[in-house]
């Protein structure tokens, strides 16, 4: 097919649904920036991006894996994705690659692109954790990377000082749904002498669940004994473990209200005194809603070998972006119900625990503000700068 030099061809490879939703809103933002009828996409994406008008190269299924034992069982597709990709994008000779996060998978094809067309240039939407995990991979992003899009404000100078790629904060999606996250007007009790209301967050992957439900339950039900404070427990499951929460759930003394659906989720975070939570993107969601929670993780016995490696200070990403560890963490051997009572414990009435976290809330505004734009419409406004600026006539 001849290319249309007057139509900018991008093409954006994400891999997993997360990524899909930030593709699909980047999508919506150039197409408002730049004229829909002068710009098309392809590339690899799930239903969001989709409805934005890309069609996949093959369903996002097929990569979208989570942890170590299952990424080695999908290890032959997985690699043939990744040439299937590469090859393709090499063959479109598009304007611009945008790959986004799943960096195991989107940073083999940017490699792979940039040895065999160094001329497409690559924008890189959302960090790899250099800062935490393998610092080693910030300079050598610089060879396949032009421009990174940061969604936390700490990062562009985690970048900076170790090397990596020009990088500018966009800004976490998140930012744009404080409206639903935060509550209204008297949605949230304010009297201490009514029963709490207690989340409980057992992760979004199926090992993390396996881990976290038999603590969690023995946890509350020494929280139940301990708390002056009377409390009632939901969970907001995510479908695809609804039923296996369900499952876990009912040995447990204490029984919780299970919610599905976003809707039902942020309608229980308003609402939420306390929580109790698996390490995570979730984290970011109680600190913006002004939830004190305590945090809780453990890993399989290989992964506990390769925490060594990790550099951060803390596992919370609330903690990282507020520079300070105010939320508790109980990590592996700490992840006790007596330690996970223990620590739960104060949240649920007045105390200098619960206020410290309360306070430092207040601070995450300032931290993560972008100004008036959307994360979305800044993440755009950068893609058409590197496009121009590698595409001069281009607008």
């Amino acid at each position: 097919m001849t290319k249309d030099p007057a139509r900018l061809r991008i093409w954006i490879v994400a891999g997993e649904e997360s990524g899909d939703q930030l593709g699909a809103k980047l999508m919506r933002s150039l197409k408002a920036r730049l004229g829909a009828d002068r710009i098309g996409f392809e590339g690899v994406g799930g239903h969001a991006m989709a409805r934005e008008g890309l069609t996949s190269l093959f369903p996002l299924e097929d990569i979208a894996v989570m942890g170590i034992s299952a990424v080695i069982a999908r290890l032959p597709t997985i690699l043939s994705r990744i040439r299937l990709t590469a090859d393709a994008t090499i063959k479109a000779e598009p304007d611009l690659l945008v790959i986004i996060d799943s960096p195991d998978f989107t940073h083999r094809v940017a490699k792979a692109v940039r040895r065999q067309a160094p001329d497409i240039p690559v924008v890189d939407y959302v960090s790899p954790s250099v800062w935490a995990w393998r610092p080693g991979r910030a300079p050598k992003m610089r060879a396949y990377v032009d421009h990174l899009l940061a969604l936390l404000p700490f990062e562009p100078e985690a970048h900076r000082r170790l090397g990596g790629p020009p990088t500018t904060y966009v800004g976490h999606p998140l930012i744009e749904r404080l409206s639903e996250i935060r509550p209204a007007p008297g949605e949230r009790g304010s009297s201490f002498d009514e029963p709490a209301k207690l989340l409980v967050l057992p992760g979004s992957r199926r090992s993390e669940v396996g881990r976290l439900m038999e603590p969690f339950g023995a946890a509350l039900a020494l929280l139940q004994e301990r708390s002056s404070r009377p409390f009632t427990v939901t969970i907001p499951a995510v479908p695809h473990l609804a039923h296996e929460i369900r499952e876990r759930a009912a040995s447990w003394s204490i029984r919780p209200t299970i919610v599905e659906g976003e809707a039902a989720k942020w309608t229980a975070f308003r609402q939420a005194d306390a929580a109790l939570a698996a390490s995570g993107t979730v984290t970011l969601e109680l600190g913006l809603s002004g939830v004190p929670m305590v945090v809780a993780y453990r890993v399989s016995k290989l992964e506990e070998v390769l925490k060594y490696l990790i550099k951060a200070p803390s596992i919370v990403l609330t903690n990282l972006v507020l520079g300070e560890n105010v939320i508790p963490e109980l990590i592996q051997w700490d992840c006790t119900p007596e330690k996970l009572a223990g620590t739960v414990l104060p949240l649920l009435t007045d105390t200098p625990e619960r206020r410290r976290q309360e306070e430092a809330f207040r601070r995450l505004d300032d931290l993560m503000r972008i100004g008036d734009e959307a994360p979305s419409e800044r993440a755009a406004r950068i893609v058409e700068d590197v496009l121009r600026t590698r595409k001069p006539g281009q607008s």
